[in-house]
């Protein structure tokens, strides 16, 4: 599971979405291992973002392109040349997909195509992961996991938008990339957590920004359970899966990276491990569930990855929370964000 540097140094990486908060992670990971970096991405959606306190700009090639556009990514795919490719770029915010659904299925479906249709010119390309969700499921709101087998759906469009890609994804992969000599897979992580994400609408992120401004943190839907994991546990499912593809093309298709069953929890069971990590902080949790439908209930089977790629979380969901919350402190306080990044991942390598 821990990235091995003799395989990613010199490799050619393109990186769709590296100005995300996933995506400004998995990029810094890239560059410590070695990998030749090319990251195609809308401008930084938050400020402030991970992406320019820790000098995306300045490093390796970072090019801004909107992916629905799909003359300029096709130039930008020929120019990078990339021998493996990770796509997350997206329209990631299920709030934000009910304000505005056309975009939302025109960046995460057509868009997605757009790639897929440019990466059938690359030669030499040897492995796509193209990154979904764990909200491509039709949600029966029932007690046991999703498997990579089970139905695909969504209510919101984000999901229904994320599904429709998995789709889109199959398609090229089956019709075109596998043919061309290209792994294809998609890789549907949990609730992701960690320092540097500044969204809307997310719960550690909503939390921060509360107590900090000194404000009572208010929870909607305090009942729903996820499976929450740290981004760099999510991080290096989708690197061992690259790495996997490149020896084993034949494993191409889609994976669950969840969290371990224990760590599945309420929404309430993390805002109470972050207070205390934090060490500060008021909530007050809602009586039922107010705005758009969201799910209530979802957890993911990892066992396809384990079984096949040794996919392991290695941090559970108290040490997850702890290093989050431990981040934002410090860089509240004014400890530099490359340093603070660059430390989770060494210390996710010796936990691993």
């Amino acid at each position: 599971m821990i990235p091995r540097p003799d395989f990613w140094r010199g490799k050619r990486v393109l990186l769709t979405g590296h100005s995300g908060f996933k995506g400004s992670w998995l990029a810094l990971w890239l560059e410590r291992l070695g990998a030749e970096l090319t990251g195609i991405s809308l401008p930084p959606a938050t400020e402030p973002s991970l992406f320019a306190l820790n000098g995306g700009e300045r490093r390796g090639l970072s090019r801004f392109c909107d992916i629905r556009d799909a003359a300029a990514l096709a130039a930008l795919v020929r120019e990078a040349r990339p021998e493996i490719v990770f796509h997350l770029a997206a329209q990631p915010l299920v709030r934000a997909s009910y304000r505005d659904p056309i975009a939302t299925f025109s960046t995460n479906v057509l868009g997605t195509a757009h790639l897929l249709d440019a990466l059938r010119q690359v030669d030499g390309l040897r492995v796509a992961v193209m990154v979904t969700t764990d909200k491509v499921y039709r949600n029966e709101e029932w007690p046991w996991p999703y498997r990579e087998i089970d139905a695909l759906g969504g209510h919101d469009p984000y999901s229904a938008s994320k599904a429709a890609s998995e789709l889109v994804i199959a398609s090229y992969r089956d019709a075109f990339l596998r043919a061309h000599g290209t792994a294809v897979a998609s890789a549907r992580a949990g609730n992701v957590i960690g320092g540097g994400d500044w969204s809307e609408d997310r719960l550690l992120p909503d939390a921060v920004r509360a107590w900090q401004a000194g404000q009572t943190l208010d929870i909607r839907n305090p009942d729903a359970v996820r499976p929450w994991q740290h981004v760099l546990d999510a991080l290096a499912g989708y690197l061992a899966l690259a790495h996997h593809l490149w020896d084993r093309p034949e494993l191409a298709g889609a994976y669950n990276f969840g969290p371990a069953t224990a760590d599945i929890a309420s929404v309430r069971d993390v805002i109470e491990l972050a207070r205390k990590a934090y060490a500060s902080g008021d909530v007050r949790y809602g009586e039922s569930p107010t705005g758009p439908h969201e799910a209530g209930l979802l957890s993911l089977d990892s066992a396809k990855a384990q079984c096949l790629l040794a996919f392991r979380p290695h941090w559970h969901i108290d040490d997850a929370v702890r290093h989050t919350m431990a981040w934002y402190r410090a860089q509240r306080d004014g400890a530099d964000t490359r340093a603070l990044c660059t430390a989770d991942i060494a210390a996710w390598e010796a936990a691993a």
